[in-house]
């Protein structure tokens, strides 16, 4: 299982197929809160987005590595409140 203290700041998030998906502003209690902006990839959002720390399957490499692949990424982001993020 992996730990919120594994996770830092500007980590590269990827899919189980190692498709870039985001990177980590910071740790937000037992969340990854996602950068809104990243350049290299083509996102700008609006506002941040969330992971659940349970779908994290590793750290590793200086990545963290999702549960799932890319394509399927986006049914795992939260909205703050913790709704499912629509229409991604």
């Amino acid at each position: 299982m992996v730990e919120a203290n594994d996770i830092k700041e500007h980590m590269e998030v990827v899919g189980a197929d190692g498709v870039h998906v985001g990177k980590v502003d910071h740790m937000d209690g037992d969340r990854v809160k996602l950068t809104r902006k990243d350049k290299d990839h083509g996102q700008d959002r609006d506002h941040h987005h969330y992971l659940p720390l349970a779908n994290i399957a590793s750290v590793d490499g200086g990545k963290l590595w999702l549960s799932a692949d890319a394509a399927n990424a986006a049914q795992l982001l939260q909205e703050k409140d913790g709704s499912p993020v629509e229409g991604l």
